[in-house]
């Protein structure tokens, strides 16, 4: 219970609104102008926002959202393949996620495609064990009871680091479970470790005296997405409104990257999480936007592979296919 409430106490109090269906026919309709150029105003953007991304405060604490010519109406999602589950249904138009959301949501041919790519550092992704534990190498995990959210960045985390340790999938116990439940599941012994993705990581270590036996370096690429909908890229209107938003988000990493302590003070007071838990989060590595260029797709591909080959998703599927490039242009190569 203690854990629980440690959890919930940091838990993000975002008001969700109800906006219109912005992919919708009846949406091109009243924002089309007779020369078919676009009225913003007309448009509300559905975006999804998670605890990891924290989009919202994000965009807050960079200006971004000050004065945008459409709407934005928000909901708050604990992981990333509930939020692509809402974007497939046509419930939100776009979201940001880790790297293995939308391999789940493509090998079950949702209505989703990657829209932008770009790197937050990989020490946030990180396999805990509590503090005291025996375990002291990724060669012990075989046979452990490790907690993870199924279909999240930590599951393609943990396969990986497993897969370098030479440990089969059912070599373990994985425990498919979300954030606060599995954090509690840690504090009380009833998993051995938990794979898990900031500001969790940095929350587990600071507030549950957890310690990291492995981070994400030399595991993962460090890419995470935002992914929007078939329906939403599919209306004039809301893929105009769309490309302004992914821009304001390129310009908030940007801000990031040269306000590190500004953007945690006012993020830790816009979610409640303790300052210092977000000034590690913030600290563990600066934002970097890139195109989905061809080594990100095949990054991805990669990802996709290691889950099909595991048996971990029920058919292989071509990263391609799940992606649209029509925003590159927003993101200068390096």
């Amino acid at each position: 219970m203690k854990a629980r409430r440690l959890l919930l106490a940091t838990t993000l109090a975002l008001v969700v609104t109800v906006g219109t269906a912005c992919g919708s026919d009846k949406s091109d309709d009243a924002a089309l102008r007779p020369d078919g150029s676009v009225d913003l105003s007309q448009v509300t953007v559905r975006a999804g926002d998670q605890k990891g991304t924290g989009l919202q405060a994000l965009l807050t604490a960079a200006g971004e959202l000050d004065q945008t010519p459409y709407k934005i109406t928000w909901s708050q999602y604990q992981a990333g393949p509930p939020m692509l589950e809402a974007i497939n249904s046509g419930a939100v138009d776009i979201g940001g996620v880790g790297n293995a959301p939308p391999i789940f949501a493509a090998a079950a041919t949702s209505a989703i495609k990657i829209v932008s790519a770009y790197q937050a550092g990989k020490d946030g992704q990180g396999i805990v064990v509590p503090k005291d534990s025996p375990l002291r190498s990724p060669e012990e995990l075989r046979g452990k009871k490790i907690a993870v959210t199924k279909g999240s960045s930590a599951h393609a985390h943990l396969l990986a680091v497993l897969s370098k340790a030479g440990i089969k999938w059912d070599q373990i116990e994985p425990q498919y479970l979300q954030p606060p439940d599995a954090l509690a599941a840690l504090t009380t012994g009833r998993v051995d470790a938990w794979a898990i993705w900031d500001p969790y990581t940095a929350q587990a270590e600071q507030q549950a005296n957890a310690r990291i036996l492995v981070s994400g370096n030399g595991y993962v690429t460090g890419d995470a997405f935002y992914v929007a909908g078939d329906k939403a890229l599919g209306s004039k209107a809301t893929a105009a409104a769309l490309r302004d938003l992914l821009a304001r988000i390129a310009r908030a990493h940007a801000w990031v990257n040269t306000h590190p302590e500004q953007w945690a003070k006012t993020y830790a007071e816009l979610t409640g999480l303790p300052y210092d838990i977000v000034l590690t989060v913030v600290k563990r590595g600066p934002y970097h936007d890139h195109p989905l260029d061809a080594a990100a797709i095949a990054a991805e591909q990669g990802v996709a592979d290691a889950f099909a080959d595991a048996g971990l998703i029920p058919r292989k599927v071509n990263i391609a296919d799940y992606t649209d490039t029509r925003f590159n242009d927003l993101f200068p190569a390096s």
